[in-house]
């Protein structure tokens, strides 16, 4: 593993004594380490069979959230997505939260969604996990929406019989009357896309992060529903982002159907300990059968 390691960092320019290197441990798809050297520490991120564009696209999504002059992120400084020896180089962060970290992580969280872009989506297909997320740019949130998130997701779970039965004949009466409840006319915000509470860290000085984005345009309503999925974010992270950007009056009725996506993709990766919480959002706008 050094042998990898030592080729990373010289990818990112550094050619200098490797002092430690240390796994770390948090998410489910890379190999991460802490690595240190004479010239700086590390964190590096390893995976042995990364999809095409796997690292380059999550370098992009960061590179985008960047140019916002938000919230912070990582630097990215070097990568590769070489088959067997794909790897993503950043700088390491580190910190202790402060009393207004969660303040500040809202204020910069709403900043960022203050950032739009031209048209809906992105022009590249990403991944959302290790699931490929199908993109493209749309005049259409709604379409967008619909097309390119639930119905991708439909679709997965139809092939890998996750969405059958009863669940798939609501899902598709859903995405038939989708637009009574999602907008379509909304601006594009610039979105992290995948923002649960363990997509955020500490940096010096109690400065908050974001990490690991599966970057989007669209609403930024479909962001925030996610952060209320799982947990990870307090009273002060809410207050201060609508203290800069207020919700709209509608974001109540729509959070559980933007919530839906993200409660398909776990249905699709881990099975079916997730159906009850589709099921329960399906039946609440589509009704039983």
């Amino acid at each position: 593993m050094n042998k990898f390691i030592e080729q990373a960092l010289h990818a990112a320019g550094d050619f200098s004594t490797l002092k430690q290197v240390k796994q770390t441990f948090g998410g489910s798809i890379n190999e991460s380490f802490f690595v240190e050297t004479n010239e700086q520490k590390y964190f590096i991120k390893y995976h042995t069979d990364a999809p095409d564009r796997f690292f380059e696209l999550e370098a992009k999504g960061l590179r985008l959230i960047r140019e916002t002059n938000s919230v912070s992120v990582p630097e990215v400084l070097a990568y590769s997505d070489e088959k067997n020896n794909a790897f993503l180089v950043m700088d390491w962060v580190e910190g202790r939260k402060s009393q207004d970290t969660e303040t500040k992580l809202g204020d910069r969280i709403a900043k960022m969604h203050q950032t739009f872009g031209n048209q809906h989506g992105f022009p590249d297909d990403t991944f959302i996990g290790v699931l490929p997320q199908p993109n493209g740019l749309f005049s259409s949130w709604l379409e967008y929406y619909r097309d390119s998130r639930l119905s991708a997701q439909m679709t997965q779970g139809i092939e890998q019989n996750s969405i059958t039965g009863n669940r798939r004949l609501r899902l598709e009466k859903l995405l038939m009357n989708l637009e009574k409840w999602i907008p379509d006319d909304v601006e594009p915000s610039y979105l992290h896309g995948d923002l649960w509470g363990g997509n955020w860290l500490v940096g010096a000085g109690g400065n908050p992060y974001v990490i690991d984005p599966s970057f989007l345009y669209g609403d930024r309503h479909f962001e925030l529903a996610f952060t209320e999925l799982f947990g990870g974010y307090s009273r002060d992270f809410y207050q201060a982002y609508e203290e800069r950007f207020a919700l709209r009056d509608d974001y109540e009725d729509i959070k559980a159907l933007y919530q839906l996506y993200y409660l398909l993709v776990h249905l699709n990766i881990f099975g079916e300990s997730y159906g009850p919480r589709v099921d329960s959002i399906l039946k609440r706008y589509v009704g039983v059968y």
